[in-house]
């Protein structure tokens, strides 16, 4: 099974190719922290802007990257909540679109979540049940996950 993968919830457009959930085919990531630095943040409408300028390329490159098409894919992923609004609609808009012209299932991802089985990723071989601490923005959580 081959995943596309859309990320967008703060100020990272990110898209990448797994296969089978555990192979990474590919992974793009076009980071905006050069920009907001000069802010001290995130500033959430140039976060949105620049989501909208990255969104195309970056998917197109994790495609690319992966040697596949949109119409190989089994399914599209997005990051659905949580996040900055305006920045989630992007990826969520353009995952939305993806998915009906390409007739692919749709999948909405938490991104705390996603936070959670990365390491299942980098970590093949992890054990369950296992504690996983998350520290992403206004996020920060110590969850137990049971299961893979």
């Amino acid at each position: 099974m081959l995943i596309l993968g859309i990320e967008s919830s703060c100020d990272e457009t990110s898209a990448a190719v797994v296969a089978d959930g555990r192979d990474i085919l590919s992974t793009v990531v076009q980071s905006q922290i050069d920009v907001h630095r000069a802010y001290g943040g995130v500033v959430p409408e140039i976060a949105c802007r620049i989501h909208i300028e990255a969104i195309v390329p970056v998917v197109e490159k994790a495609l690319a990257d992966a040697s596949r098409r949109l119409q190989d894919m089994d399914a599209i992923a997005v990051t659905s909540a949580p996040g900055l609004v305006g920045a989630l609609l992007v990826g969520i808009s353009f995952a939305k679109s993806l998915a009906l012209a390409a007739g692919k299932p749709l999948i909405g991802v938490d991104h705390i979540h996603g936070h959670m089985y990365a390491n299942r990723l980098a970590f093949p071989n992890l054990v369950y049940p296992c504690g996983s601490l998350v520290g992403s923005g206004g996020h920060t959580s110590l969850y137990l996950a049971k299961s893979e």
